[in-house]
C-alpha cells in the first residue's frame, strides 16, 4: 500500500479492459496475460500519498477467468463475466499477497500454543453464566463394607471408592494394582490404552497411602486411579494424540488439568485411546471396542476413556468434546459423562482442534462422580486465554422437585430416540419435574460447522500441507484428511457470517434458558450436540440403559465392502 491511488486507479483501468475477452478465456479460447505491474518511468509517489490497495507487486500464481469460474462452484457464488475479469486481472495484485504468512518470502510460524487473537466467551452480554455462589455437600451415605471380589471394587463408583481410601478400609495401592491388572487383562480386547503408565501409578499410590496415613488428605480424588485421552500432555510420557505423525512425541510438561489431579492425589494408571486428532475411534494401534458389544466401536473421540470406565478399568477417565466426542462415547458405552460448559477447564497443554469449541470434562460411573472430578480441574489457566474463574454449586442430597426441563415433542417421536429417552420423559412428572414444550427455529445449524472444520484446518496446517495427514488410518471421505484438504477452500466471509450465525443461535438457546432449568434430548440428536456446543452450554449424558441394535453401529460411514455384523 505504499504506491499512489493515481497508480492504482491506472492499473485497475488496465485490468478492466481485460473485461472484453472473458467470454473468450472462459469458452477455453487463449489469450495473452493482462498487463499489470510496475509502469515504464513510473516516479515514486509524493511525500503524504495517500495508500491504495491492489499497489503492491503481483506475487502467486497466474489465475485466468476460467480459474474464477470454476471456484464460483465450491463458495456458490456467481458472478457475472466482467465482474471475473475483473477479478482474475487483479488477483495478484489485491489478494495474491495475503498469503505471504503461508507461502512467503516472509513465512511466520505460528505455534502450537497461539490462540487466535479473537476470544469466544458462551454468556451473552447480560445473560449471567454459573451459579451466585460456590458450595459443593458430598453425599454422606455410609459407603458400607469393601466389595470381596477386586471386580466389584473395580466397578464401584469413585464416592465410595473415596470414602473407603478416607477410612483407610482399601489402599491406594491395591485399588492401583486391581485396575492395572484389569487393563492388562481386558485392553487386548478393547484395545483402549496407548500407553500404560505402570511405574508412576504405583509410585503415586503409595506416596497417596503414606499421606493419608500421616493425616494428610487430600480430598476425594487421593489415591483415585483414573486414565487420560491420549491429548493431554504428560511430562516424559508419550502423548500420541492416537495418530501415527504424533506416535513418538513426548512433551516436557503436564497439561494444566493433569497438574491439578496430580495436586488432588489422583494416581495416572493409563493414557487412553482416541480417534486420530479427535475423531472417532480408530487410531494407529487400532479400533477401540464397546465392551458390552465387542463388534462396535466404542464411538469417539473419546474411545479410551468411555470403554475403559464402562469395561472397570479405571476409577475415572478425562475425555473431550468440541462436537460430540464426551456424549456419543457416554451413551454408547453406558458410562455418566459430563461436559462442562466451555471455559470452565482450562485447555493448556491440551491437544487443539478448535480454539472456541474444544472442552475437557470427567468420564465415571455416576453423576456424583463426575461433580467430584469436575471441582478439582475447574479454573482459569494462563496458558488457555478462553478459560475462566467459576463457581460450582453442588449437593448430592437437594432434591429434584419443582425443576423445568424443556423437550422437544417432534425430537422424542423419531429418530436417534429410544424408548429410553421416552421413558425418561415419562418418568420426570413422577419426580416432580414440570416437563416444558419447546421449539427452535427450523434453521440449518450444521452450517456452524464451517468453524469446527476451518479451525480444525488452521489447527492443522503444517501436517496438511507437508503430507503428514496421509500417514493416518482411516482416508475415508468424512476423516480428517479429506475434510482438513477441503476447508482450504472454505470462504473467510463465510466464516465470518457463520459466527455471526452462531450468535443468533446463542440467543435462541437463551430464550429457551429463560423458561425451562434444563434440556432432556435424545444423546445422539445432531442438531443439539451442533447447537449446545457452539454456544458453550454443558451437558450431561445419563447412563439410563442399553438399546437393543440389530447390527453393530460405527461412527464411520457405512463401506458396502466391509459390512459390520
Amino acid at each position: 500500500m505504499a504506491k499512489t491511488r493515481r497508480k492504482f486507479l491506472r492499473e485497475t483501468a488496465i485490468g478492466l479492459a481485460g473485461a472484453a475477452v472473458a467470454p473468450a478465456i472462459i469458452a477455453g479460447e487463449t489469450a495473452g496475460a493482462l498487463p499489470g505491474g510496475v509502469l515504464a518511468g513510473e516516479q515514486e509517489p509524493p511525500a503524504g500519498a495517500p495508500p491504495a490497495f491492489g499497489t503492491g507487486p503481483q506475487v502467486g500464481p497466474e489465475v485466468s477467468p476460467e480459474t474464477f469460474a470454476q471456484a464460483e462452484k465450491l463458495v456458490q457464488i456467481e458472478l457475472k463475466r466482467d465482474e471475473i475479469a475483473q477479478a482474475a486481472s487483479s488477483w495478484r495484485a489485491n489478494l495474491a499477497a495475503l498469503y505471504e504468512r503461508r507461502t512467503g518470502p516472509r513465512k511466520v510460524e505460528l505455534e502450537a500454543g497461539v490462540a487466535p487473537w479473537s476470544r469466544y466467551e458462551c454468556a451473552l452480554p447480560g445473560h449471567f453464566a454459573g451459579p451466585a455462589r460456590d458450595r459443593f455437600v458430598r453425599s454422606s451415605e455410609d459407603p458400607g463394607p469393601v466389595p470381596g471380589s477386586d471386580e466389584d471394587i473395580g466397578y464401584a463408583p469413585v464416592a465410595k471408592l473415596s470414602r473407603w481410601i478416607e477410612q483407610r478400609k482399601l489402599s491406594s495401592e491395591r485399588l492401583t494394582q486391581i485396575y492395572l491388572a484389569r487393563l492388562e487383562k481386558f485392553d487386548a480386547k478393547l484395545r483402549c490404552v496407548i500407553t500404560p503408565t505402570r511405574d508412576l501409578a504405583l509410585k503415586q499410590a503409595r506416596q497417596a497411602d503414606a499421606e493419608i496415613a500421616a493425616g494428610r488428605y487430600r480430598g476425594p480424588l487421593h489415591g483415585i486411579p483414573w486414565g487420560g485421552k491420549d491429548l493431554l500432555d504428560t511430562a516424559g510420557i508419550p502423548t500420541t494424540y492416537g495418530a501415527e505423525p504424533y506416535r513418538n512425541r513426548v512433551p516436557k510438561e503436564d497439561a494444566a488439568v493433569v497438574k491439578r489431579l496430580h495436586a488432588a492425589g489422583a494416581v495416572l494408571v493409563a493414557k487412553l485411546s482416541l480417534g486420530a486428532l479427535a475423531l472417532n475411534d480408530v487410531w494407529f494401534g487400532g479400533q477401540t471396542m464397546n465392551p458390552w458389544l465387542l463388534e462396535e466401536g466404542a464411538s469417539g473421540s473419546s474411545a479410551g476413556p468411555g470403554a475403559a470406565t464402562a469395561a472397570g478399568l479405571v476409577g475415572f477417565a478425562i475425555g473431550s468434546e468440541t462436537g460430540g466426542s464426551i456424549v456419543a462415547p457416554s451413551m454408547r458405552c453406558g458410562v455418566t459423562g459430563l461436559r462442562p460448559t466451555y471455559g470452565r477447564v482450562a485447555r493448556t497443554g491440551a491437544m487443539t482442534l478448535c480454539w472456541s469449541l474444544d472442552k475437557l470434562g470427567p468420564m465415571a460411573r455416576s453423576v456424583e462422580d463426575t461433580l467430584l472430578v469436575l471441582k478439582a480441574i475447574s479454573g482459569p489457566d494462563a496458558g488457555d486465554v478462553a478459560s475462566v474463574a467459576s463457581r460450582l454449586e453442588f449437593d448430592a442430597g437437594a432434591g429434584v422437585e419443582g425443576l423445568r426441563v424443556g423437550y422437544f415433542p417432534a425430537w422424542m417421536k423419531e429418530n436417534p430416540a429410544t424408548d429410553v429417552d421416552r421413558a425418561a420423559l415419562a418418568l420426570l412428572p413422577k419426580l416432580g419435574m414440570k416437563t416444558v414444550e419447546v421449539s427452535l427455529p427450523d434453521w440449518p445449524y450444521d452450517s456452524l460447522n464451517l468453524m469446527l472444520f476451518a479451525e480444525g484446518a488452521a489447527s492443522f496446517e503444517e501436517l496438511t500441507l507437508n503430507g503428514g495427514l496421509r500417514e493416518l488410518k482411516m482416508q475415508t471421505p468424512d476423516a480428517w484428511p479429506n475434510l482438513f484438504r477441503q476447508s482450504r477452500f472454505l470462504s473467510a466471509v463465510d466464516f465470518v457470517q457463520a459466527d455471526r450465525f452462531r450468535r443468533r443461535v446463542a440467543q435462541e438457546m437463551a430464550r429457551i434458558f429463560d423458561d425451562v432449568d434444563l434440556l432432556l434430548v435424545p444423546s445422539l440428536r445432531d442438531e443439539m450436540l451442533v447447537i449446545s456446543n457452539n454456544t458453550g452450554h454443558p451437558s450431561l449424558t445419563l447412563r439410563t440403559g442399553f438399546v437393543e441394535v440389530s447390527e453393530a453401529r460405527s461412527d464411520w460411514a457405512p463401506d458396502p465392502k466391509h459390512p459390520l455384523p
